[in-house]
């Protein structure tokens, strides 16, 4: 009696708890537990709750407390949605710290790091499944009350059921109604997540017998051939593999649904429901393949094992084609022997497509996939597995930091020095390669970045000894680096041998290329088909109404295009502005690229990977399988040709236009053309043969092309670094740029120059601008951005970031904001 009074005495306790909600607010709230829930509650359950006058959302609860709120009342919450924490609390301390870092709110961290599918709002829509029969009978009055009113309406909100039942506690109705298949709700609500199911068949283990299988035979091709081919069918697939599915039965049976029914009916087969991944793996990819490391490698992994014994991080510069990914197996494979999870972050999910397909040789489904190319449902999977600790290994891109990982020996970041890390919107805008040094340490665990062109500041923290370095200098297998030649675009102009976009020398290295059998890349860093259209009589350039910067033609669509809002209008034929018929193209990109090598070389095979062409979900897989299987000869691309791809038959790599990289106007151009040059040809003769580089440009004694030739890169970087410490630039000098937005040009103009003023009062000249930037309206903002620059020594970037909070918040509260926007960056490059 007396454990019951204490247990009745427990749950009569007032519990108060502090939630994470997904918005951009300033502090967490607080909201009371009903009695009967007290039990239920723990820190990283999601929880309904009502926010403002009447929307509802998920938050995560990130606190558990008898104190109830002082400034406020606080209201209950709603609904407990999961058994289990879905956050776990270390994963709540890398929120915050993100959330401090760069300077956003907790919430939106927390709006980024969730699938979408584990989220709710009140927005959300509910529609009936058209495609599902049910009996109406079977629904309870609330139940039945919706399905009725969805009849009658295409589409609900959550708001508008909770209207229609008259309570705010909808979800567990809705909840009931999804998993009964008898609605469908939209990608915003919490519990759309529904396993795969896929039927596996087996056979019953009387037939294992030779006599009886052979007796079967014999009644089955009398009274049932069809049937008896769905057992031969069956026989043959499982000597193949270890699992049938019936999906796949039936199709290497041909005998239909209905054959296989009567089987099991006649209990030759059993069936068995099982939930499957949507990630592509099977029970058959457990094998794991071997390799031996050359005496460089070994080198290398001793080298780096033996500096993860002083240093948390190390970074590894290797030689295009020098193995990095093999001594990222080995190092796996190490970490898995000790039991401890490893995380594999790419850049691109063009990589992480690729790569993926060489990792599975070696650790088969033991390793997780994460990207924002999956739809909600794999995510969810995929991110309730990290949860369970299903995964040795988790291969994905920048957001995969955010799963609730339990545990972490091994952080590799490859290709450390893309900016593709780099999240620019919407907030956190975070570095993928810096959270997960931070991560790492929460879990006592190490970092390995690799690149064979690292990013400056990754270099000096190796070379003030805060990071390991470790150098591989050779290619694997002896391959030489590809031989580069440069040919200057003005000379082919003036000799007239250019034909269109392309030289003569590497019109004849791609044919020389194609007689041999082998493979071509072409570079081009702008997609689209023509940049800018243009009058010649007026000079008239269509822009985007929305954004300040001119259309590019896209023939595809014979439209043009903004890359920055989306905006597309139909291309002119005759000039807005004057009414000539006299508009040309000016520039070209990868479809002009593509389209007018299809006129010059007819006969070859010809295929193009950019933002356009790889918009679909397995469109960038099928294009890197075809280079795989040889039914490409060309690839015209972007920067995504550059990242990593790795194919035995590419010999030649075209650089159409040098020049687009060089003469960009920022102070990392030369960094990152040296970057991208050296990433791009290092796609060409991996495998056995040299292969070639043909790098056009208007101006071939740039000091970077020089550099590129003679993979000089400690050259660049000490010329680099020279201009880096006179001008004040990372990595000697910490960056904050805070961008000022607003629809009125003027307005903008005023409470820019109000914030900078502030600011300077407490950081003197560290304060620049504020200046337009390069493009200085997009989606209808008008921009004005304010630099601050911080020694890395003499000054604490934390109350720096304290005390530009603190302007800001002064700022938002003035008569004068009214309409802004003011977005900070930390680290913004």
């Amino acid at each position: 009696m007396l454990e019951f009074a204490e247990g009745i005495q427990s749950a009569r306790k007032t519990l108060f708890v502090e939630v994470i909600l997904p918005l951009a607010i300033s502090r967490n709230y607080t909201y009371r537990i009903p009695f009967e829930l007290n039990s239920d509650i723990a820190i990283g359950k999601r929880v309904v709750v009502q926010f403002g006058k009447s929307k509802l959302y998920t938050a995560i609860v990130s606190a558990i407390t008898e104190a109830a709120p002082e400034k406020y009342e606080a209201k209950y919450i709603l609904d407990i949605l999961d058994d289990r924490p879905v956050v776990n609390q270390r994963q709540l301390v890398f929120w915050e710290w993100l959330g401090e870092y760069y300077m956003c709110n907790v919430g939106e961290v927390m709006n980024a790091a969730l699938p979408t599918a584990l989220k709710l709002a009140s927005e959300t829509k509910v529609i009936i499944n058209r495609d599902f029969q049910y009996d109406k009978s079977q629904l309870n009055d609330k139940e039945f009350l919706i399905v009725e009113a969805l009849d009658l309406q295409p589409e609900l909100t959550v708001s508008d059921i909770a209207k229609l039942l008259g309570q705010k506690t909808v979800m567990p109705i809705l909840k009931a109604l999804f998993e009964k298949n008898i609605i469908n709700i939209s990608e915003e609500v919490a519990e759309r997540y529904k396993p795969r199911k896929r039927i596996y068949i087996r056979l019953n283990p009387v037939y294992q017998n030779p006599d009886a299988l052979q007796e079967l035979f014999v009644i089955l091709e009398k009274r049932a051939p069809k049937q008896a081919d769905a057992v031969l069918a069956y026989i043959k697939l499982s000597r193949q593999q270890k699992t049938v599915n019936k999906a796949e039965l039936i199709e290497a049976s041909g005998s239909g649904e209905s054959s296989i029914k009567s089987l099991i009916e006649k209990d030759v087969f059993y069936a068995e429901e099982k939930n499957v991944s949507r990630l592509g793996y099977t029970e058959d990819d457990e094998e794991i393949s071997n390799f031996i490391l050359s005496e460089a490698q070994e080198t290398a992994l001793k080298d780096i094992n033996k500096q993860f014994k002083q240093k948390e991080v190390v970074l590894l510069h290797g030689v295009t084609s020098s193995g990095k990914t093999q001594i990222y197996i080995k190092l796996i494979e190490a970490m898995m022997a000790t039991g401890r999870p490893v995380l594999y972050l790419l850049p691109e999910i063009a990589l992480t497509t690729h790569v993926i397909e060489r990792l599975r040789i070696y650790f088969g489904s033991s390793i997780g996939v994460y990207h924002s190319r999956f739809n909600d449902n794999e995510r969810v999977e995929v991110w309730q597995k990290v949860l369970n600790n299903e995964y040795k290994v988790v291969l994905g891109a920048r957001s995969s930091v955010f799963l609730p990982f339990s545990d972490l020996g091994l952080i590799i970041v490859d290709e450390e020095h893309e900016t593709s890390y780099k999240q620019f919107d919407p907030a956190p805008r975070y570095n993928a390669r810096d959270a997960a040094i931070y991560l790492a340490n929460m879990y006592k665990g190490k970092v390995l970045l690799g690149s064979a062109t690292p990013s400056f500041e990754s270099y000096y923290n190796s070379r003030v000894q805060k990071y390991g370095l470790v150098e591989l200098n050779e290619r694997y297998g002896g391959v030489q680096l590809p031989l580069t030649e440069v040919v200057s675009v003005t000379e082919e102009t003036k000799r007239k041998t250019m034909q269109s976009h392309f030289s003569s020398v590497l019109m004849q290295d791609m044919a020389q290329a194609l007689q041999n059998k082998e493979q071509v890349i072409l570079f081009q860093n702008r997609r689209g088909y023509a940049p800018v259209l243009m009058c010649k009589i007026c000079a008239y350039t269509p822009k985007c109404i929305n954004c300040d910067v001119s259309l590019t033609y896209h023939k595809h669509s014979h439209k043009l295009h903004c890359h920055y809002c989306g905006y597309k209008e139909d291309s002119p034929t005759i000039c807005p502005a004057c009414g000539s018929t006299h508009l040309e193209y000016k520039g070209f990109g990868t479809e002009k690229v593509e389209d007018e090598l299809s006129v010059l070389m007819p006969d070859v095979r010809l295929a193009r990977m950019d933002l356009d062409t790889t918009r679909s979900r397995n469109s960038l897989q099928n294009i890197l399988n075809n280079l795989e299987e040889k039914k490409i000869d060309i690839l015209v691309g972007t920067q995504m040709v550059a990242k990593g791809l790795d194919f035995a038959d590419v010999t030649v790599i075209g650089i159409i236009n040098a020049d687009s990289l060089l003469k960009y106007p920022d102070y990392r151009a030369n960094e990152r053309s040296y970057q991208m040059l050296a990433q791009v040809s290092g796609r060409a003769g991996r495998r056995g043969k040299q292969g070639k580089v043909v790098i056009q440009t208007y101006d071939p004694n740039h000091r970077v092309i020089k550099q590129v030739i003679d993979n000089d890169y400690a050259d660049l970087y000490f010329t680099e670094m020279e201009e880096r410490k006179s001008f004040k630039y990372p990595p000697y000098y910490r960056i904050i740029n805070l961008d000022v937005k607003h629809k009125d040009p003027e307005i903008l103009y005023n409470q820019a120059e109000y914030l900078a003023t502030e600011l300077r009062k407490h950081f003197g000249e560290r304060v620049i601008g504020p200046e337009a930037p390069l493009i200085n309206r997009i989606r209808n903002y008008y921009i004005k951005s304010i630099m601050l620059k911080f020694e890395r020594d003499t000054i604490s970037i934390v109350k720096a970031k304290v005390i530009i909070r603190e302007v800001i918040t002064q700022f938002q509260t003035t008569r004068l904001s009214k309409g802004s926007i003011v977005q900070p960056d930390v680290d913004p490059y």
